[in-house]
């Protein structure tokens, strides 16, 4: 498989070695990350790794940065991307089988090495289970079209469903 990784500063470190465990697992790595710890910006490395993967040049993509929150949210804004950030190997499994997340986003400040091993293998291995999870899937990637202020515009926005009451 094809896999582009992307990093800031703070996964830089965590990259590299992400990046001889996926060669071992005969992967091919396009690496968009920091070539460095020195201080750098997510957005720079998170955006072309997932172009790569919303284009196809690539089939997956994992993002890294301290919290792995910056990534999740960035990449979450490009067209076509579905991604999760894991904390552990249930979540990435369940992003893959439930969700088909296309990019894996990991904290690199907050896990370890043995951790992310077992994630990137539990999310590379599991399928997309579909059914009843690729019609919700539909549902999340027809939100894109709310992407940009001027789409939202363009949009007659659906109106919101009413609430439920709760008991006290």
């Amino acid at each position: 498989m094809k896999i582009s990784l992307g990093s800031d500063h703070r996964g830089f470190y965590t990259k590299e070695r992400i990046k001889g465990l996926l060669a071992d697992m005969q992967h091919e790595v396009i690496d968009y990350g920091a070539d460095s710890d020195a201080s750098s910006d997510y957005p720079d490395y998170a955006i072309p790794a997932c172009l790569s993967v919303a284009r196809g040049e690539t089939e997956r993509g994992i993002l890294l940065c301290g919290t792995g929150i910056g990534t999740t949210i960035v990449a979450n804004k490009i067209a076509g991307i579905r991604a999760a950030l894991c904390h552990d190997e249930l979540t990435a499994d369940m992003s893959r089988r439930h969700n088909d997340a296309n990019v894996l986003c990991l904290p690199a400040d907050l896990i370890g090495d043995e951790l992310i091993r077992r994630m990137i293998e539990a999310w590379l291995n599991a399928p997309f289970e579909g059914g009843r999870h690729a019609r919700r899937v539909k549902k999340v990637m027809e939100a894109e079209r709310f992407l940009s202020k001027e789409a939202v515009e363009a949009e007659t926005l659906p109106p919101p469903k009413k609430p439920r009451k709760t008991k006290p």
